[in-house]
């Protein structure tokens, strides 16, 4: 590739995709880029390694695309459904095994459990290596039950970005599939596990400040995103220079700085040991992003130098277990010989004044017996917690207004009869995954700390109390906003109640967007809603036409930012 120098850069990589546009004869599909990497990761799984594909590039440049996609599409769907898919395909086709998979959503908060805290703490265990403490697993029969959870997860990530007023995601996804094997020997009656773990890394993009015109938060969380970036690339450079060092020194082996970032930490055994790792470097076509796109390249040129050492992971259950046992009763002799007596942190009894190592050796006690219990967890048991899990996350959906499984579970499978509020997103895959019903009568919006707790809640600090009602009467929806609400129909601001038609865009407060459809009124007039939509009613053209209504000119607007950059 060439560059504003004319300077040549030459790389070499396994496989190369262009996916720009459709048209061309060397157009690469999201099938044609999981036949190629993502059958050979799967197929390394099933023998029992480790295996991990992590995207990486700048913002904008199809990370999320290549690792997702559009779940719900067979054309566009990314490596994570389609890989979800063929494991259960694999697995109803096998018949000397008996396979069961857990799946849990690795991010800052656990997605699959509404009780979770916020703050997840990462633990290190000498067999197990760094792990997420407390982050929920369920188990899973088929893949409907994956793309179920994704969807769960999917929701409870909109709202909690919605609640801080924010339009999309600003961390890395690391979706992470464990899937184990029990085969039995039918001559010795002895029986023998395989268990692989497939981690699917979606990390955030690389930006940079003056490029995105990032400020305040946004503007820190692009910095916490690139320390973590800087941190992973510093962590390959340093395993590529290891591995280049075998077989040509004794040189002493250097430190790798794995523990300057959680990501790194979390992915340790992925980028340099027991893992077979692939990376994808999605890149940009433009000539303005032509740094960034160098610098990816360098970055994936690295980690292509990185040595990994993946065994089988064969029947490591018994062993894990029998180690706990030993590390439970060791702990446990330890503080007897002490006269300390042990506490969990979840107990109502207060905390016994200890010296700061006991309360260290009680804290390893308590996370030992916790992971004992977890590996003893029989499937039945999994199933029915997961089953407790869904029923609390259903709950807290419906107490705040918001559809679930009982009326359908994905947007778009199902076709609601009420009017209905669907959330509109700056972020794609955010877009149109929550879902409010209006019933008869009176559907009150506000704040959870209002006296009288609304029908739909909402935050921010622009959501008053009891911030406006939708009136379900006679077949029709009106919109009442409560005095000194700002809410905002069709980029107009309203003070007074106005009738609802199907397509018209709702803005309540500053942040969140909804589009209002009533299913019969569309269904009555389908052919004049056709000939209006010329352009998606998503949550681009709403900002848009809120702007200009209030007389703000776009790219007139751009133009100064430019001029002022300049």
């Amino acid at each position: 590739m060439g560059g504003s120098s004319d300077r040549n850069h030459s790389f070499n990589f396994d496989h190369s995709y262009w996916s720009f546009d459709g048209k061309d004869a060397h157009f690469a599909n999201q099938q044609q880029v999981y036949n190629e990497l993502g059958v050979e990761m799967l197929d390394h799984a099933f023998e029992g390694y480790n295996v991990c594909i992590f995207a990486y590039g700048q913002t904008g440049s199809g990370k999320s695309y290549t690792m997702m996609g559009k779940p719900s599409d067979p054309t566009e769907a990314g490596i994570i459904p389609r890989l979800c898919k063929n494991l259960f395909e694999r697995i109803d086709g096998i018949s000397d095994s008996k396979c069961t998979v857990e799946i849990y959503c690795e991010r800052v908060k656990d997605l699959l459990n509404p009780n979770s805290s916020s703050n997840l703490r990462v633990r290190e265990h000498p067999s197990l290596g760094p792990y997420v403490d407390d982050l929920t697993k369920l188990a899973v029969l088929n893949y409907q039950e994956i793309l179920h959870l994704m969807d769960e997860g999917n929701k409870a990530r909109t709202v909690a970005y919605t609640n801080m007023n924010s339009t999309s995601s600003r961390s890395h996804a690391v979706f992470t599939i464990v899937l184990t094997q029990k085969e039995e020997d039918g001559n010795s009656g002895l029986s023998g596990e395989k268990v692989a773990k497939i981690s699917l890394v979606d990390l955030a993009g690389s930006e940079r400040a003056n490029s995105t015109g990032a400020e305040g938060q946004r503007l820190k969380e692009g910095a916490n995103i690139n320390k973590s970036l800087t941190t992973l690339g510093l962590v390959i450079s340093k395993l590529a220079e290891e591995s280049g060092k075998k077989g040509k020194s004794k040189g002493g082996k250097g430190v790798i700085p794995y523990r300057d970032s959680v990501l790194t930490w979390l992915l340790r055994e992925n980028l340099g040991g027991n893992s077979k790792t692939a990376m994808v470097a999605a890149l940009s076509p433009a000539n303005i992003n032509f740094d960034e796109t160098l610098s990816t390249l360098r970055y994936a040129d690295r980690a292509k130098q990185i040595m990994c050492q993946a065994v089988i992971n064969e029947d490591p259950n018994a062993k894990l277990i029998r180690e706990l046992k030993e590390e439970v009763l060791r702990l446990r002799k330890q503080l007897e010989e002490k006269g300390v007596v042990a506490y969990s942190q979840e107990s109502s009894v207060p905390i016994p004044k200890y010296s700061a190592k006991d309360h260290q050796l009680i804290d390893e006690l308590n996370a030992a017996e916790k992971l004992m219990k977890q590996m003893n967890e029989t499937w039945e048991e999994k199933l029915r917690r997961t089953e407790d899990l869904r029923k609390k996350r259903e709950e807290e959906l419906r107490d705040m207004g918001l559809a679930t499984s009982e009326h359908g579970n994905a947007l778009g499978v199902f076709s609601p009869r009420l009017p209905h509020l669907v959330n509109l997103n700056e972020d794609p895959l955010m877009s149109e995954c929550l879902l409010y019903y209006l019933n008869e009568g009176d559907t009150r919006v506000g704040r959870v700390d209002a006296s009288n707790r609304p029908d739909i809640i909402l935050s921010g600090d622009a959501i008053l109390p009891i911030h406006c009602v939708f009136r379900h009467e006679d077949g029709a929806v009106e919109l009442e906003p409560m005095k000194g609400a700002r809410v905002y129909v069709n980029g107009q601001q309203i003070s007074t109640s106005q009738l609802l038609h199907t397509g018209n865009r709702v803005i309540l407060g500053d942040h969140h967007v909804f589009r209002y459809t009533d299913p019969l009124e569309a269904k009555m007039s389908r052919h004049n809603l056709a000939s209006l939509q010329e352009q998606p009613l998503d949550w681009k053209f709403a900002q848009q036409e809120l702007l200009e209504e209030q007389g703000i000119d776009l790219n007139e607007e751009m133009q100064k930012k430019l001029k002022r950059k300049g």
